[in-house]
């Protein structure tokens, strides 16, 4: 089995990056993550095996990235026991796609050999779930963690993709070739730590999760244009809208524009099913309300129909609570219509 083990001095966010993202998602803070990833000789739990897992861990305030490289199928049995006694150290693991294949995987491997599951009872950050709402939002091709990588401008990825490494694994235990481990381990250290490199793209949830402060409003003819102020740093620029808005974000700063009718908004609200359209007066109203209303005149709301409107007054652009108030509302209905 080649062993290895380094602490990682840059490129990795640092801990309390890690803690302050993470406690968003799970409201706690004291707690010791592990980032990993697996690599098998196929997808199949039953008919391939685990030759490689690569994960990085926090030490003495020093994150250390460690590996675990069988040289033969023998030694799964090895790897699955010292990675299970690696992970009693934490209670959080933070993966990309790992809920959906590398944790099923694996604990498919250890119940073939008997040994109890090192899952029970730890959490688990998937990065592919938490980060695909933003494919749309910042124009990514697809969700494949290189595609994300990219999208912050790092290409220094140099080793083989996951299929191509299968079979260099293969050829490899039929040479034990030096040269072809180092590229078998090179592609997994850069997948673990892509996994710290795409980690801080969490930021950008906060446009869908109301976590900004509106710093400005204006007016400006039939445009309707506020500026957001965020807790903490973009780590890269984006753009996008249609017809109906237009965002930017850099750094700290979200700008957001979108069209007024006759200086006039669409509030929105989240649950349709409570709602009557009124089409004759182009509003909803709620069914507790609208009960007596003769069915011609009323449909039953959908998310593009339940809406009521208001004016942009000078009170609603001098108060930005208010501001604030539609945008929770209205911008995850906005972003939802991005193609």
């Amino acid at each position: 089995m080649i062993v290895k083990k380094m602490p990682i001095l840059q490129g990795f966010p640092n801990f309390e990056t890690v803690k302050f993202f993470t406690g968003k998602f799970f409201r706690k803070y004291n707690f010791s993550p592990v980032f990993y990833d697996i690599e098998t000789t196929g997808l199949s739990r039953k008919s391939t095996f685990l030759y490689l897992i690569g994960a990085v861990g926090i030490e003495d305030e020093t994150w250390y990235f460690h590996q675990w490289m069988a040289e033969s199928d023998k030694e799964e049995e090895t790897i699955l026991r010292i990675f299970s006694q690696f992970l009693q150290q934490c209670d959080l693991l933070i993966s990309y796609n790992g809920e959906r294949f590398d944790q099923p995987y694996l604990e498919a491997r250890y119940e073939k050999y008997g040994l109890p599951s090192p899952f029970e009872h730890k959490m688990s950050l998937d990065l592919y779930l938490a980060l695909k709402p933003l494919k749309t939002l910042l124009k990514l091709p697809a969700l494949k963690q290189p595609c994300l990588e990219e999208f912050l401008g790092i290409k220094d990825r140099i080793y083989n993709n996951g299929k191509e490494c299968i079979q260099l694994y293969k050829d490899f235990l039929k040479k034990r070739d030096a040269i072809m481990a180092e590229e078998i381990l090179g592609h997994n250290l850069e997948d673990v730590l892509g996994l710290g490199r795409i980690f801080e793209m969490l930021s950008y949830l906060c446009i869908y999760d109301s976590e900004y402060e509106v710093t400005y409003a204006e007016l400006d003819d039939e445009n309707l244009i506020l500026e957001l102020t965020l807790p903490y740093k973009l780590p890269q620029k984006f753009s996008n809208g249609n017809e109906q808005f237009y965002l930017t974000g850099e750094k700290e700063t979200i700008k957001f524009i979108i069209k007024t009718t006759d200086g006039k908004l669409k509030q929105y609200y989240a649950n349709p099913k409570d709602y009557y359209y009124l089409p004759e007066e182009d509003t909803v109203i709620p069914k507790a309300l609208g009960s007596g209303i003769d069915k011609k005149h009323r449909k039953a709301a959908t998310k593009d129909t339940c809406y009521t409107w208001f004016t942009c007054s000078h009170i609603f652009l001098s108060d930005p609570l208010k501001q604030k108030q539609y945008l929770e509302h209205a911008l995850p209905y906005l972003l939802n219509t991005l193609k």
